[in-house]
């Protein structure tokens, strides 16, 4: 059974960083693209950043590009989701995922939660 522990969520003023982390299990973790989702109170689940199985190619929304950077590290079965120059807009639960490709997900984990005061 495949499992996704998020870790690093937390509370930081607007302007700060943040990096929340994706540990990975029960597959081979480099076979696989990892993706990072936000849901905020009262909103739909929302694309945040994916990464392709050998980090060569990423992919943002456009609402935190150039300001959020996922990456991987392989020898770890972890992805990484870089935050700076946080809005509060940016406050929401973060989920990782893992799929075949940077377009489909089948595997979640059980979210961070990530707070950014004005």
């Amino acid at each position: 059974q495949v499992q996704l522990v998020e870790s690093g969520g937390g509370l930081v003023q607007a302007g700060g960083s943040l990096r929340v982390s994706c540990a990975a299990s029960g597959r081979t973790f480099r076979g696989y693209a990892m993706g990072w989702f936000r849901q905020a109170p009262g909103k739909e689940r929302e694309f945040v950043a994916s990464i392709s199985w050998n980090g060569g190619n990423t992919y943002y929304a456009d609402s935190v590009k150039g300001r959020f950077t996922i990456s991987r590290d392989n020898a770890k079965n972890t992805v990484y989701l870089q935050m700076n120059s946080l809005k509060p807009e940016d406050t929401a639960v973060y989920y990782c995922a893992s799929g075949p490709n940077s377009a489909k997900f089948d595997f979640w984990g059980q979210g961070a939660q990530v707070t950014v005061s004005s």
